[in-house]
Order: C-alpha cells, then structure tokens, then sequence
C-alpha cells in the first residue's frame, strides 16, 4: 500500500518520521476506560499502513500498559516500519512523582525494553523534568544509553528554553515534545525559536485542544465519567463561555476552506514548519482517517494570519492542566555545581 503520509526529519541527528504521528495514551489511560485491546491493535496496524511511522507512549501510560499493548500491535514484522517513542520519569505510586536521576533513567529503560520486547528504543523523552537533578546528570546517563545502543535519539518533555539548552550542551536533544495547538501558543515565545536555533525537531501534543477541536464546546457531554479532561480548566463554564468563540470562529474559516474544525487545527499545527511532527490520538479509525484528511488542507499566509489572530496566545481562558501538574514553567533543575550524587 502506497503511504499516504510524507516524512518530515526530526532534529539534525538523521531521525526521519512521518509528518502525522500517532499518540498512543489514550487507548489506554486518563480519557475514559481502556478501550478494547484488539480494537487499538487494528487501528495501529491501520495507522502504519496508511504511512504512520512514529507511535507515541510512555511508561506512566496505564501504567505500563500501553507500552505491552504497543508490544503486541508490533509483532509480525510491523516494528522495522515503524519509531517507537516512549518516555520515563514520572511515577504514579499513589501520587505523582517526578524522578531522573541516573540509576532510574537507567532502570526505567531496561523496564520499557522488555514491555516493547526491543532491543533499542528509537526515541526516548523525559516526560517530566526532575527540578531536584540537574539536568546534566540526567542527560549523563541517557547519553551512556545511547552508546550503549539501548537507544538511538534523546528527547525531553514539557522542558523550559534554558532545560534545553542545558541539555543539548551534554547530548543531542533530537526533539522537544510540548503541547501546541491554536489554543495552546505559550511555546512560541521562547521554547520553539530555541529549538530551531539548535536544530531540534518539534513533537506537537494535543494538537486538536485535546479534542475541544474535534468535538467543540459541547465536548464535556460526550466525555466518560473517568475521563481526565472533565477537570480541564479550560472546558470548565467559568471559562468555556469564553473559549466557545474561539471556536466558533474557527468554525466558520473551515466551512469556508471546505474543511472540518478539527483539520482545520491540525493543518495550522502541520503548516508550522517541516521541523514540526503533531501526534494527534484517537481510539477510532474514522477519526484518524479524518485526522489524516488534514494533510490535504492548503493554508495560504492569509488564512495563518486570520487564524493567529482569532487565536491570539490571550484570546483562551483557563490554564492547560489543573493544579500540581508540572509543565516546562517547572523545569529548571539544580545547577551541576550543586549536585550531591
């Protein structure tokens, strides 16, 4: 089958990926109930035969259990098609924890290697920044896996602009994951000129809003009891009212350019740049068909700037995540010259 979706490289290390990677949490965890296991594998298999190459996941997914399900969607000759991305440091032992220090970046990767049942991890984050390690002994540590060959690229997760300097400056960081999308535009400021500056490719999550884009302003009737997105700020009606025009407007410039909302959204992620690789999620095959429709929508300058300016960084209500969540504003650590090992 001939793929339907271009590569993009990533970072300036030789990774090469498809343009439309697929996230992989959701099949999982924290948006409802785990779906059904042979459900998700056929959607895998289907996603990699349409030209998908770069599946996303992470140790804290189920736990653990998205990476055995990745496992199983891989066996019979689908991993040589694939990069498989996955993450270590935070622990979910009652609460959340933020852990990198060397013997559990070590320990973490050994555990995902027998979860995937691989011998390399092709892409390997830190979720979270551990502010307690400078991030030069975390980065130590993954950079001896790497020359150990138990992975090939490093990444970081929601890591601030001086993190990934201090990092790259150790190894190379081959990508920075971070949420981007028409209503999550914080990152443009200083994290994505960083990036470009130092030839790091850009992982977008939650490119569609974390689906308000895909379901508009009426999403929280359609979601599960269990599902981590009811306590959103953003979805909450103090400021839902608010961010329905958002939407509307949206709307409105994607029946024009013969497209839904939701392609609309992510052909905006897509049209940032060939450095930028959005991973959208989904537990559906129409809907990743649908996300795989917004290759095809063309976006003139005009159209990015009528869309910049609906979605200007100021123009959302509510933070990204509730309260305790780390994110990059989190994530500078100790200097080295304050490490005690």
């Amino acid at each position: 089958m001939a793929s339907r979706v271009p590569r993009r490289q990533l970072g300036s290390q030789g990774l090469e990926v498809s343009a439309l990677g697929l996230g992989c949490m959701g099949m999982s965890d924290l948006y409802g109930a785990p779906k059904p296991e042979p459900d998700m594998i056929k959607l895998i298999h289907h996603a990699i035969n349409a030209g998908v190459t770069l599946l996303d996941t992470s140790d804290v997914y189920g736990p653990k259990t998205n990476e055995i399900l990745l496992c199983k969607a891989l066996k019979g000759g689908m991993r040589d098609k694939v990069q498989l991305a996955t993450k270590f440091g935070i622990k979910l032992d009652g609460s959340w924890e933020v852990q990198g220090d060397p013997a559990y970046v070590r320990a973490a990767c050994e555990a995902s290697l027998k979860r995937l049942e691989v011998d390399c991890i092709d892409l390997y984050y830190q979720h979270r920044i551990d502010t307690s390690v400078p991030i030069e002994i975390t980065m130590g540590e993954l950079k001896k896996l790497v020359e150990e060959g138990k992975i090939k690229y490093v990444g970081l997760s929601e890591a601030s602009a001086s993190t990934i300097r201090r990092a790259h400056a150790v190894h190379p960081i081959t990508a920075v994951q971070l949420e981007w999308s028409l209503q999550s535009r914080d990152v443009e400021e200083e994290i994505i000129p960083t990036c470009r500056e130092l030839g790091i490719g850009i992982v977008a999550y939650s490119p569609l809003g974390r689906g308000f884009f895909s379901h508009g302003p009426n999403m929280l009737e359609k979601l599960e009891e269990s599902d981590a997105r009811k306590y959103l700020p953003r979805l909450q009606p103090e400021n839902l009212e608010h961010n329905k025009i958002m939407y509307e407007r949206i709307n409105d410039l994607a029946t024009k350019k013969g497209c839904t909302t939701s392609q609309l959204a992510l052909a905006w992620v897509l049209h940032q740049g060939n450095d930028v690789v959005p991973i959208p999620g989904t537990t559906k095959i129409e809907n990743f068909e649908h996300n795989i429709g917004a290759l095809s929508v063309k976006l003139t300058p005009e159209d990015m700037a009528e869309l910049e300016s609906i979605a200007s960084p100021d123009s959302i209500k509510g933070d990204r995540y509730g309260a305790g969540f780390k994110t990059y504003k989190d994530s500078e650590t100790l200097p080295l010259s304050a490490w005690k090992a």
